[in-house]
């Protein structure tokens, strides 16, 4: 430790300055890396292309519900089973809202499985929705959530999937393989995936409406209906 020698009062009011000045400045530095960034904790805003994007609902709804899920996401699961059919009685069936779903397929990349069956999810979603429109792709979303394996592993198999394929009806089980088996979608899905990925959205499932991010407020890491169900009801006024 360096000592203050002798009784000069000018070095020790230079050295106790000094001290001071390095306080400040410090403060100062702490106080910048403290400090929020200008957009920490706001909602995100996107200008969604929803033209060929799957949804239920009137086409004339007067707001717009995009859900971003990932087939292979639980907490997407428990968000269609017990929020969406909610929403749809309260908004869907009264003409006030259609929900659209945008497939993020992130998952299975994300835990760096061998096989993308996040991807191959959602281009078979993409599949259905091409031979049965709106009411086939729903049905098979259903299926495909009901019938979810653990996220860490891979179970959305080319063979699983047209298995469950058959479950929907009126889809030809031959033009679906086929679509599956050539990657027929894939270039829409990647489009699907970019449009979640500019819109900022880290996690699934994400929820906007007429555009605006849905915030969640019970703090807890799924949404309740109510969250929705307020954005809904302020987008109608």
């Amino acid at each position: 430790m360096t000592r203050l020698q002798g009784n000069n009062p000018n070095r020790t009011i230079l050295v106790v300055g000094t001290l001071i000045a390095v306080v400040l400045i410090a403060l100062a530095l702490f106080a910048v890396r403290q400090k929020p960034a200008a957009n920490a904790g706001a909602a995100l805003s996107a200008d969604f292309n929803l033209d060929g994007v799957p949804y239920i609902g009137q086409a004339d709804a007067p707001v717009n519900i995009v859900t971003i899920e990932d087939f292979k996401c639980p907490v997407c699961k428990q968000f269609n089973d017990t929020i969406e059919p909610e929403l749809k009685t309260k908004y869907v069936d009264t003409g006030k809202a259609k929900i659209y779903t945008l497939v993020w397929p992130f998952l299975a990349e994300n835990a760096r499985l061998p096989t993308d069956d996040s991807k191959i999810a959602a281009q078979a979603g993409r599949c259905v929705y091409d031979q049965g429109g709106n009411d086939a792709f729903e049905a098979y979303k259903n299926i495909l959530f009901r019938a979810q394996g653990d996220e860490s592993t891979v179970w959305a198999t080319k063979t699983r999937l047209k298995d469950l394929a058959g479950n929907v009806e009126g889809i030809d089980q031959t033009r679906f393989a086929t679509c599956l088996d050539t990657d027929a979608t894939a270039a829409r899905v990647d489009a699907d995936e970019k449009q979640a990925m500019d819109a900022g959205v880290n996690h699934t499932p994400t929820v906007f409406v007429n555009g605006k991010e849905v915030v969640n407020g019970s703090g807890a890491s799924s949404y309740l209906a109510a969250d929705v169900s307020n954005a809904v009801d302020a987008a109608l006024k």
